[in-house]
């Protein structure tokens, strides 16, 4: 079969000699896959691409009259009622929104504690080689994930403080582990 008889595709009866019911089953079963399967590509959703089916199928038996004496491309007509209600959909404001009653949260990310027991181990010599300033915004900044901001609040000195107590405590870490790396 070629692209264009595909497009043009009939169904095996034709409409006009089919009552309003028969042709909305005719429709669903020749022509229901297709749809959800072009709208599921335009969508990257199978079940919304399923509900914009079922929209272009209702809108189908509404114009049922209509569809029984068509003389062109019934499937024509359903692929751009398709089309139609999924352009409409993301071109809605609440398509870009979330859903009501859903709370999205991010997975749960599989952590190995091994890793982080070895991390321990390295680190907890490490910060015990910095003054207690030092090591006082290092583990606020990066073991409690504080700001600069948040930091200096937490210690009571300004920002810039903190900022410049980073800075020279991560460099004499790199020098500690250089040192002993060797």
């Amino acid at each position: 079969m070629t692209q264009n008889q595909d497009v043009q595709n009939t169904m095996a009866t034709s409409p006009t000699t089919m009552t309003g019911a028969e042709l909305l089953g005719t429709i669903m079963t020749e022509h229901r896959d297709g749809l959800v399967s072009y709208a599921e590509k335009m969508l990257g959703d199978r079940g919304l691409a399923e509900d914009i089916v079922q929209e272009t199928t209702i809108r189908a038996w509404r114009n049922i009259d209509r569809l029984l004496g068509m003389e062109g491309s019934i499937r024509g007509w359903l692929f751009t009622v398709t089309r139609h209600l999924v352009i409409d959909w993301v071109r809605k404001p609440s398509a870009r929104k979330e859903v009501v009653g859903v709370t999205y949260t991010e997975p749960a990310s599989v952590t190995d504690v091994t890793e982080a027991i070895h991390d321990a181990l390295v680190t907890s010599p490490l910060l015990g080689r910095l003054s207690p300033e030092h090591r006082a915004v290092l583990v606020c900044t990066y073991l409690w994930d504080r700001s600069i901001q948040e930091t200096a609040g937490i210690l009571g000195v300004p920002a810039g403080t903190v900022k410049s107590r980073q800075h020279n405590a991560l460099r004499k870490l790199r020098s500690i582990a250089r040192s002993e790396a060797v």
